[in-house]
């Protein structure tokens, strides 16, 4: 999936694909490569830790198939995206603090706090590889994003 994925032109809106967990917008793909079952009938703290090592199992096998083609990834920050285009409470409305998150950083804070980031070819384009998970009740998910380059270049500090 990983060679389709990055093979794949970015689409000119946002689009949700049929086929597996794959969403799509203008400079950028995510998809859902693995995830564990869902926690809402039963959260044991064995349970979910089981889960966890299942899917960092798979990220660990998965990354190092993809540092052996593209080299040591760079770890990203994913927090700094957290609340970017809301400005401080107490400060008011900022027409300069107003930035918009590009996505999938946009998506993918809200998930995970970090991804592993490769530069395959074609240049200009990114792959990161994250763990995440969008409430305590739902399934842990193994990701993978592909973004323009650009969406990394202007990261928040």
């Amino acid at each position: 999936m990983i060679d389709s994925l990055n093979a794949l032109p970015f689409p000119e809106r946002e689009e949700r694909r049929t086929e597996g967990d794959i969403w799509s917008g203008p400079g950028y793909h995510v998809a859902v490569l693995r995830e564990s079952r869902d926690f809402w009938e039963e959260r044991g703290e064995e349970i979910v830790e089981e889960a966890e090592q299942e899917i960092e199992a798979a990220l660990e096998a998965l990354a190092a198939t993809l540092t052996g083609r593209w080299g040591e990834p760079e770890t990203v920050d994913l927090s700094p995206y957290l609340g970017i285009d809301s400005p401080a409470p107490d400060l008011g409305p900022d027409p300069a603090l107003d930035l918009a998150v590009p996505e999938p950083m946009g998506s993918l804070c809200g998930l995970a706090g970090s991804m592993r980031v490769w530069r395959p070819a074609p240049a200009g384009r990114w792959l990161a590889l994250a763990v995440g998970q969008a409430d305590p009740e739902w399934p842990i998910q193994l990701l993978a994003a592909f973004g323009e380059a650009s969406s990394l270049s202007d990261r928040p500090d």
